[in-house]
């Protein structure tokens, strides 16, 4: 039994022996299927990028470029070149047995698409009508040249610089042409100027969108190709309208191409095309100096100005005057969009010298009546213009009106001298004793009291009806007249008013003559049918 339990238990001990070393061959052998598993999926990855199916083949050498199974294939094949570049860099030997294969392909793959894209840049030579190159076309077709990029770079250069080459002369021909046939047309410059520019505007950021996309560029590397394809144009542009600026005095056309730049460049920088900022900075530079010189001899020329060399004088407003009106209020009108302060500075000594010759114009008249009236109907025919095209806030408005009232308040007063101008005296002295507390010495006066309230009770209609008439023989404005009547009848209301107080003093009430006087309710009545109606 001894002997028996000891054989037993030695078989145990191999058995479990013998498990142990099965436990370790197991687990060896499932670390080589996992090893040999990993290494399928990798050889497979390998094999599947390596290899070069006949779909892929047929498309690159015999289907047209246009077809949609071309691009999909031409995608794989640069998939695969790029696997192919990676392995070779690992050092994988496999890769020498598609080389060929796929070097082949590429060079088929390359000269279709470098004959497609130089026939469609080619196309682009044919006349066209509309002046709009329909380079958009190639975009569908722009993973050809992202291919070129990555796979034949000599082909991509040559194919860039054809096109820099091809449509460097299409533009500037087309420009040359339009600009020629443009000039010719009856319109105003600025007119012109505008169709020109939009018309560049639009090609320029349709062309640079273009060439971002199409060519994978961005940033300066845009901006200078850009500039090889439009530069040209560019320039023929500026030295056109260098060379018409030389001759040009029309200051409003100026500034309207002024603020026509400055709204292109903003539909340029909502756009998202930077390309022409220089542009519009050099144009910027030529319209400028030109716009502040020709402001500046207007200027000079106003300042200059002898009233005497003029001819005849002519209380209506004067043709200089209303030049100036429509002038001022055309810029201040088209400034008000986008305000420059150099602008409103150059308007500022414009209008000063005008004021001035306006009081050396006036000065030549014999009568200061003659002189408000001339100075009042210039006043008000300038303000009248500016009022129509400027905001009322304006400086310019703001400035003729203050002059216009000042110097209307001085006619009303110069208006009402000769009928009432010794009841004015006399209430103005009266009003200056009572308020010195010496109103005893109006006693004095009662002869004179006498005297102004029966003659202005005999005179008052026919001085008010003599004066309206003059108001309104005398300016150019109805409304500017009727204005200057109602403003003279409520002040002579008013002077008598003063005068009713006044003679409501002690040392006047007793006056006799006071029975005489007009009610006031009634003069005001009485002088209401007066007011000229238009």
């Amino acid at each position: 039994m001894e002997q028996m339990l000891g054989a037993f238990q030695s078989d145990l001990s191999s058995i479990s022996s013998e498990i142990r070393t099965l436990q370790e061959q197991s687990g060896a052998m499932n670390i080589r299927l996992r090893n040999r598993q990993a290494v399928r999926g990798k050889l497979g990855e390998l094999v599947d990028g390596l290899v070069v199916p006949s779909a892929l083949v047929t498309a690159i050498l015999e289907a047209p470029v246009t077809e949609p199974r071309f691009l999909e294939q031409l995608q794989e094949l640069d998939a695969k070149a790029a696997a192919v570049r990676e392995q070779e860099a690992r050092g994988t030997a496999a890769c020498a047995d598609v080389r060929g294969v796929l070097d082949r392909l590429r060079v088929k793959a390359v000269m279709k698409i470098r004959e497609f894209i130089l026939q469609k840049i080619y196309s682009f030579r044919k006349p066209m009508t509309n002046y709009q190159i329909p380079q958009t076309a190639l975009l569908k077709y722009r993973f050809f040249y992202q291919f070129l990029l990555g796979n034949e770079r000599a082909t991509a250069k040559e194919i860039r610089d054809e096109y820099v080459e091809t449509l460097s002369k299409i533009y500037l021909s087309y420009y040359r042409s339009y600009l020629g046939r443009l000039m010719k047309v009856q319109y105003p410059f600025e007119a012109l100027f505008r169709s020109q520019h939009y018309a560049l505007l639009d090609n320029s950021c349709r062309e640079y969108l273009f060439i971002c996309e199409f060519f994978v560029v961005s940033g300066p590397a845009a901006h200078d190709l850009f500039h090889a394809v439009m530069g040209r144009t560019l320039s023929m542009t500026l030295k056109h309208l260098e060379s018409y600026l030389a001759d040009c005095y029309d200051a409003i056309a100026v500034f309207l191409c002024i603020h026509i730049v400055l709204r292109f460049r903003n539909i340029a920088a909502k756009r998202d095309v930077p390309a022409l900022d220089r542009y519009w900075e050099q144009v910027l530079a030529l319209l400028w100096p030109r716009f502040e010189l020709i402001l500046e001899m207007n200027v000079q020329s106003v300042r200059s100005t002898d009233p005497q060399r003029l001819g005849g004088l002519d209380t209506r407003p004067h043709y200089i005057t209303r030049r100036y009106a429509e002038f001022s209020s055309a810029l201040v009108s088209i400034n008000q969009t986008i305000p420059n302060e150099r602008t409103m500075q150059l308007l500022g000594q414009l209008q000063v010298e005008v004021e001035n010759f306006v009081l050396r114009v006036a000065a030549e008249f014999s009568s200061r009546k003659e002189q408000l009236v001339f100075l009042i109907n210039n006043y008000d025919m300038m303000l009248g213009v500016l009022m129509e095209r400027a905001a009322d806030d304006s400086k310019e408005v703001e400035s003729f009106q203050q002059l216009l009232n000042a110097r209307t308040q001085e006619f009303i007063e110069e208006l009402l001298s000769p009928p009432f101008g010794g009841l004015v005296a006399f209430v103005k002295e009266a009003e200056a004793l009572i308020e010195r507390g010496q109103a005893e010495r109006l006693r004095g006066e009662e002869a004179r009291v006498t005297q102004l309230i029966r003659g202005f009770g005999s005179s008052w209609k026919s001085s008010v009806e003599s004066l309206s008439q003059d108001v309104m023989r005398s300016f150019t404005n109805f409304r500017n007249g009727t204005s200057i009547i109602q403003g003279a009848l409520t002040q002579l209301i008013q002077v008598y008013h003063r005068f009713h107080r006044v003679l409501s003093q002690p040392q006047l009430r007793a006056l006799p003559a006071r029975a005489e006087l007009i009610n006031i309710h009634h003069l005001m009545v009485e002088l209401k049918k007066h007011k000229p109606n238009f």
